[in-house]
């Protein structure tokens, strides 16, 4: 009798803290396997998906190097917090996420910035937890209307459109203040590949794009009913399948030239202090960061804008020198026209 292999399909899922990439683009190209990631070098990963480069190198196997002269349109990174085990049917790779210390793209935001000022590219970092919002360049015109506060969240889940009407809640209720702050994360999702899809000429431009999104209704969830809840089980899976939607339509919006991460962590290691500040306020010439007034950290440039002074100044100190010597030793009658034509006009006389 033979035995025919028989291959059972298991989905991808996220088991612990862990960096999943749902979607890239071909010249993006992430490898599957183990390779832990920490959590401080994610900023680092994001900026050179995006073509940009880093002050330090960034020694992971996960990530190989792609075109000089090609970059994706966009790039998408959600945190969910809380999250033990999340099922991702669809994902290029996985990652373990080691040290998970809290992290910002603020970093990223400001090369972005600086690069494509003039093109004002789309930033955008939002919290609804913490009501926190982050907005630069184009992303004020379209993300106006975005619900920012709780308040305003949640009167949005009462409007028309609202995610409520197509979730299968089962346990979830629509009372419960921790219930409601975890649809609002998902209501959040929707609205903005909605208004992406209002505003579809953003992803046609030649500035690459930045969303940072921190979702933190499953934390909220398992302090209150806990992990075996079912409250839990039911979020987590209408979760797992908005994030599978919104990296979808995302990616698809930008002409399949998006990444689409998300980070999910149990609990971060340290709290997150975060100081909001203007990326458009003037540079300081001391460091406020230090106490003792020193100077900024080495800057990559330093060796070429000090070659260019170096070179010029000794340039131009040879041909002072040059010109000074000749000067010098110029004999009026022979060398200088000046002087000849005024010896001839003196002996016609």
């Amino acid at each position: 009798m033979e035995i025919l292999p028989v291959a059972f399909h298991f989905p991808t899922g996220v088991h612990g803290d862990s960096l999943t990439v749902l979607q890239a683009p071909e010249f993006v190209s992430f490898q599957k396997g183990d390779w832990p990631v920490s959590g401080e070098k994610i900023p680092d990963l994001v900026a050179l998906t995006m073509g940009f480069s880093v002050q330090e190198d960034l020694s992971w196997q996960g990530l190989k190097a792609g075109p000089l002269f090609q970059r994706p349109r966009a790039n998408v990174l959600v945190v969910v917090r809380g999250v033990d085990s999340l099922s991702l049917p669809q994902s290029i790779a996985s990652y373990p996420l080691e040290n998970p210390v809290p992290f910002t793209l603020d970093s990223v935001a400001e090369t972005v910035h600086s690069l494509f000022a003039e093109d004002t590219p789309v930033v955008l970092q939002l919290a609804p937890s913490e009501e926190r919002l982050y907005m630069l360049g184009k992303a004020n015109a379209v993300f106006e209307d975005l619900p920012v506060t709780l308040q305003q969240i949640r009167a949005r889940l009462s409007q028309d459109g609202s995610v409520l009407a197509s979730l299968p809640l089962n346990s979830l209720s629509r009372n419960a203040e921790a219930d409601l702050l975890f649809l609002s994360e998902v209501q959040v999702l929707h609205d903005i590949t909605a208004l992406l899809q209002r505003h579809r000429h953003l992803a046609k431009d030649h500035s690459p794009d930045l969303y940072s999104l921190e979702l933190s209704g499953l934390e909220e969830l398992s302090r209150l009913y806990g992990q075996d809840s079912p409250q839990y089980h039911d979020a987590t899976a209408i979760l797992a399948s908005a994030l599978q939607k919104f990296g979808e339509e995302v990616y698809s919006l930008y002409g399949n030239s998006a990444v689409v991460e998300v980070v999910t962590v149990k609990t971060f290691e340290a709290p997150l202090t975060r100081k909001s500040r203007s990326i458009l306020q003037s540079v300081q010439i001391s460091n406020p960061g230090s106490p003792y007034n020193l100077a900024y950290k080495y800057n990559f440039n330093y060796a070429v804008v000090f070659n260019i002074v170096l070179w010029l100044m000794i340039s131009l100190a040879i041909a002072v020198i040059v010109i000074s010597y000749n000067l010098w030793n110029m004999d009026p009658g022979y060398d200088s026209i000046i002087y000849r034509m005024t010896n001839q006009k003196i002996r016609m006389d």
